[in-house]
């Protein structure tokens, strides 16, 4: 299979998509006309739904008879008691445009009182959110903990503007012009179809090296890097295979076939299972261990005041494994978190394995490493170039590294 990464083009990027747009209340709601006509003409298919004081600004009338759908505004409405759950599963993304403080407040804490908030809790697809409010409002540390708060989620923000305010003033709050938003989903749904066709193997997590039926020999990982990259390349339109070490999150990448393992012999054996020519990137997140038991006891063994000896034999190195059978087709990437020397380490590892890039952060860099919500990663290149990202959160590094893996391709 070639490495051509296909972009769809500009004035049919949006040709078929399902936006739900949630309009709340604000002076901003007459920008959602414009936005919701806009859309239309660019193809998509829209639907909207409305926070009861919304209807103060723009009535639900215009938008039913624009989009000719039923516009819902209230869980009591007849009919419209169960509409957030299927209006949640409909669309190819949320879009709540323009969202007041109220409405911010409410989604970062999870209050669903509203049904633009109830959809907001009950979805899986992308939600962007285009805020619209006073300058001082928009500064408040309240404010600004609940936009990180959503990010952290992994919504988009779209933040406001500098200009003219409903107050008189002037001051960042006006909401993002619906040109601007057009523009960027545009930019979304072109990277969300560049991946479209390609098959993605990634692993993430730890594994577990039973010594009894009780006890194991493991590390910290959580795999949520793993996890985020696989959640990032299926946003891509990619098909994506994850294959996870025992982790507790219940979080798991939405659109992303999961196959669990446990010891680092079944992450092995379910990786060259899945590992074929039609497998196009093949990202190895996970923290798998280099030692394995010897010998492994079906009893748990009884403590005694004898010193106890346990011998350790290598795993299986998968990467290593991966690398002497990739066809000049596909794209090997490996991970390493060192302690010292991290990137010699990591370039006699990119060498020794026949990688085509590694990814590597040390334990010594603040905010790195096991069980944090950031990163800072460098990426070595198999032609002695490297990339760096500082500390970020991990969702954006996960972006990052496949903005420059699909690079890298188009270069091919």
């Amino acid at each position: 299979m070639a490495n051509v990464w296909l972009l769809t083009r500009t004035d049919e990027i949006l040709e078929g998509k399902k936006i739900l747009l949630g309009v709340c209340g604000s002076i901003a709601a007459y920008k959602s006309v414009v936005l919701l006509r806009l859309l239309q003409k660019h193809g998509a298919e829209v639907r909207v739904v409305m926070t009861p004081s919304a209807g103060r600004f723009v009535g639900k009338l215009s938008f039913s008879t624009l989009t000719s759908y039923p516009v819902h505004s209230d869980y009591s409405e007849e009919g419209s008691w169960n509409n957030h759950i299927e209006l949640s599963q409909w669309p190819d993304l949320y879009l709540i445009a323009p969202a007041t403080a109220k409405t911010l407040a409410q989604l970062a804490t999870g209050m669903a009182d509203t049904i633009v908030a109830g959809i907001f809790l009950s979805t899986e697809r992308p939600v962007w959110i285009a805020p619209a409010m006073d300058g001082h409002m928009w500064d408040h540390p309240a404010t600004q903990r609940n936009v990180e708060a959503l990010q952290s989620y992994g919504c988009t923000i779209l933040p406001p503007e500098y200009g003219s305010l409903a107050s008189g003033m002037e001051g960042v709050g006006r909401m993002r012009e619906p040109e601007a938003i057009v523009e960027e989903l545009m930019d979304y749904f072109r990277v969300a179809e560049s991946w479209k066709g390609r098959r993605v193997l990634i692993t993430a997590g730890p594994t577990r090296e039973y010594i009894d039926p009780v006890r194991f020999l493991s590390n910290p990982s959580t795999g949520t890097m793993g996890m985020t990259l696989a959640a990032a390349a299926a946003k891509r339109g990619a098909h994506v295979d994850l294959v996870l070490g025992p982790v507790s999150s219940s979080n798991l990448p939405p659109g992303v076939e999961v196959h669990r393992v446990v010891s680092a012999q079944q992450m092995a054996e379910t990786v060259f299972r899945l590992y074929d020519d039609s497998v196009d990137v093949a990202i190895m997140a996970a923290a798998v261990s280099d030692y394995t038991p010897l010998e492994s006891s079906t009893r748990k063994l009884k403590k005694s005041d004898q010193h106890w000896k346990l011998e350790l034999v290598p795993t299986l190195d998968i990467a290593r494994a991966l690398g002497a059978k990739k066809q000049p087709h596909q794209f090997l990437m490996g991970f390493a978190l060192e302690t010292d020397r991290a990137i010699e380490h990591a370039r006699r590892k990119l060498q020794t394995k026949n990688l085509d890039a590694i990814v590597v952060n040390s334990l010594e860099d603040q905010g790195a490493g096991f069980g944090t919500t950031t990163n800072k990663v460098t990426i070595l290149w198999k032609d002695g170039t490297q990339e760096s990202l500082p500390l970020a959160p991990k969702h954006r590094v996960a972006e990052w590294i496949l903005d420059r893996v699909e690079q890298k391709f188009s270069q091919v």
